[in-house]
């Protein structure tokens, strides 16, 4: 009975060893992408407006840290589908030094080199004249897309793109490059008040 019994069980080990094994490629969800169309942001009493997709939604930031926003001029704009937002913040260069919030918008796109394998920024002069700089940061950073806008004696604004996701720059790219369109548009449509 042993014999038998050890025949089968090389056969058996014999016979379930002949395919080849194809492990499964990696890939990523196809990400259906909605159609670019865009309202105007213009409420009044802000300082700005400016074209942003119909597919966000803008909100009035209320915490900064746990605390109050500086003005009521800081706003979210939201990417549900997307898990995105980007956050615009407004200073009034009067109370501040323009120089030192320009070096502030490069400090702070400077905190993810740790993380960068690329940064490039570039320089902006909107149909509206508005000026300001744009920033592309590479790899798995927190926000690859940042810019900043200024009119050199009044306003300042900033704005960083978030996702509410682990930063991998492969998952997030596709989305990242669509929404960079979005955040162009709304930079050439930009106005002061």
């Amino acid at each position: 009975m042993k014999p038998l019994l050890a025949f089968f069980v090389i056969v058996f080990a014999l016979v379930s060893c002949n395919s080849t094994f194809t492990p499964k490629p990696k890939g990523y969800f196809k990400i259906p992408f909605p159609a670019k169309a865009y309202k105007t942001f213009d409420e009044p009493g802000y300082p700005y407006s400016f074209e942003y997709p119909v597919y966000a939604t803008i909100s009035k930031d209320t915490s900064f840290f746990g605390a109050d926003p500086e003005n009521p001029w800081w706003v979210n704009i939201d990417f549900p589908q997307f898990h995105g937002k980007l956050y615009v913040s407004y200073k009034i260069i009067g109370n501040y030094k323009l120089d030192k919030l320009i070096a502030d918008a490069f400090n702070m796109t400077g905190k993810h080199t740790v993380k960068a394998v690329s940064m490039d920024d570039s320089l902006m002069i909107t149909p509206n004249n508005v000026h300001g700089v744009f920033f592309k940061v590479g790899g798995d950073v927190a926000t690859a897309s940042q810019f900043f806008l200024t009119d050199s004696t009044k306003n300042f604004l900033r704005g960083a793109l978030y996702f509410d996701a682990t930063p991998n720059q492969d998952s997030l790219l596709p989305v990242n490059n669509f929404l960079v369109e979005d955040m162009r548009h709304m930079i050439n449509t930009f106005r002061w008040k």
